[in-house]
């Protein structure tokens, strides 16, 4: 499913316009991104948990010529599911 896709379902469940649709989850991205941006959190009871973690500064290597290359210290995204979500799967 992609955004598109996704904006629809949620226009048909909601029975709203997909303009409307699609302003949500934007707002939606828009704020994940900003709280995660600040190193915190969000937490939605029974689907999941966003954070952050911090992956270390590290030497590779490569693969075209065999140098070594540093590759920056960086902050990704996580995401944890939760109970509920898993529970629906199995």
């Amino acid at each position: 499913m992609n955004k598109q896709e996704l904006i629809e379902a949620i226009a048909n469940e909601v029975e709203v316009t997909k303009a409307t649709a699609a302003g949500c989850l934007d707002a939606f991205i828009n704020a994940v991104t900003k709280v995660l941006k600040k190193k915190g959190e969000v937490r939605l009871v029974g689907f999941g948990t966003f954070t952050t973690t911090k992956r270390k500064a590290t030497t590779g290597r490569n693969p075209q010529t065999g140098a070594a290359i540093k590759i920056p210290a960086s902050t990704q995204p996580k995401f944890r599911a939760g109970k509920a979500l898993k529970d629906a799967l199995n």
